[in-house]
């Protein structure tokens, strides 16, 4: 029998003071080794669920603590990336450069689950912690890899962001310009990270499946690389297969203007897409008050609509102009049209479809709505979003739980191996 549908809800969100069994992955033991941004923000969709993750940090912190202060950044009230990305982690500052820093590293690994790691391939190996350096210290440990560009090649040591290696490698970034003579679109912050967090998060959650099944864990990875290819993949495969792309035509031109962009009369921009004329036009035309469309075959067969793309754009485009988006939301919806408002961020305040579909939650700190990871499992809570730690803030504590007496800490703070509650 197939579940009713309708009955699935976002997963409900425990605030910390409230954490018990019920969350998914209470207990499983996570060491965040990494920055920027794809692979910490796998363990914090792994932290949602419940993961205990110690976020380790260099003696300097983690520069992606600093991505609010660089150039062309927005002010904010807070530190916005790392609360997002680093919410429910516990930082220990630990220098790996210092063989003592790299044996407190050893136990961590002993005692752990899942290692996280997007540090360049050279340098993991000069610090000591590359796949073959710690798969023998712990036969279970899952060691999720990302890289820019994949383990392998003559480019996996180059380092990359999701601008470079993700969005410009992969096609999008020339692909999705207005047209032809356009300028390359640029990468807005994290639009290639965070998409490719979740498969990262897939291959550990897969990695974990299979230790279940056989009780050892490994290797797993993903790349920038690899994650642009699958976003693109529908054009990349149609290339493999032959297909030629034209230049892209402005919109004016475009070959199908049934799947376009249109501008209303408040200057607001809407986005349709029609795959099935046959049962769409009627409403489709009907919305736009031209129902006399319906009698004339340049407008409703497949070999009039290519041939009277041109004209039927500039119908549309006149029509669309007559209207605010509001008036239009409400009219193509009744005529169950598909298309999509093209939002800006000053929409997101007040959606009221991003709150109950839980993608908007409250923070569990009192700061506001937050960007809830878009992972749902019936039954199964997640942590309402919360604090993001301070540098160092749990170095203590971390060291003690691994079975670090009082005066070894405190030895290992004084050599500066280990830092706490830096400012």
């Amino acid at each position: 029998m197939t579940p009713d549908r309708q009955a699935f809800t976002p997963n409900p969100m425990t605030k910390e003071a409230d954490m018990d069994d019920a969350l998914l992955f209470k207990g499983l033991k996570v060491i965040d080794c990494a920055s920027y941004i794809a692979a910490p923000a796998a363990a914090t969709v792994l932290a949602d669920f419940g993961a205990e993750v110690i976020k380790v940090e260099p003696p300097e912190g983690d520069p992606y603590r600093e991505l609010w202060h660089l150039p062309g950044a927005p002010a904010a009230r807070s530190n916005y990336a790392w609360e997002l990305d680093s919410r429910h982690k516990r930082s220990l500052v630990l220098d790996l450069k210092r063989p003592e820093g790299l044996a407190v590293m050893h136990r961590l690994i002993g005692q752990a689950d899942v290692f996280i790691t997007n540090l360049p391939l050279p340098v993991r190996e000069r610090l000591g912690v590359a796949h073959e350096q710690l798969a023998p210290l712990n036969e279970r440990l899952i060691y999720a890899s990302f890289t820019a560009y994949g383990e392998h090649g003559p480019e996996s040591h180059k380092t990359g962001f999701d601008g470079t290696a993700w969005w410009a490698r992969s096609g999008l970034m020339d692909m999705v310009r207005p047209d032809h003579t356009a300028v390359p679109a640029r990468a807005t912050a994290g639009m290639g990270d965070h998409p490719s967090a979740i498969a990262m998060y897939g291959a550990i959650v897969t990695a974990l499946y299979r230790r279940e099944k056989t009780g050892k864990g490994g290797l797993v990875a993903t790349s920038l690389l690899a994650n642009g290819a699958w976003s693109n993949s529908v054009q990349i495969q149609a290339h493999l297969r032959g297909a030629k792309y034209p230049p892209r035509p402005p919109r004016e031109q475009a070959a199908n203007p049934l799947s376009n962009v249109f501008k209303c009369r408040d200057g607001r921009w809407l986005s349709m897409i029609l795959l099935n004329p046959a049962k769409q036009l009627a409403g489709l035309y009907t919305a736009l008050g031209c129902p006399e469309l319906l009698d004339d075959p340049r407008y409703t067969t497949p070999e009039g609509l290519r041939a009277n793309a041109q004209a039927l754009t500039r119908l549309f485009d006149e029509r669309f102009a007559e209207r605010d988006l509001k008036d239009w939301r409400s009219r193509l919806d009744e005529a169950g049209v598909t298309f999509g408002v093209i939002g800006n961020l000053t929409d997101i305040d007040e959606d009221e479809q991003m709150r109950a579909a839980g993608v908007l939650v409250e923070s569990g700190d009192g700061s506001g709505l937050a960007v809830n990871s878009p992972i749902h499992l019936e039954g199964s809570p997640k942590r309402a979003p919360g604090f993001a730690p301070a540098l160092g803030q749990h170095s203590e504590q971390v060291l003690r739980e691994a079975g670090y007496g009082e005066l070894d800490i405190q030895a290992l703070c004084a050599a500066g191996v280990v830092i706490k509650n830096k400012p």
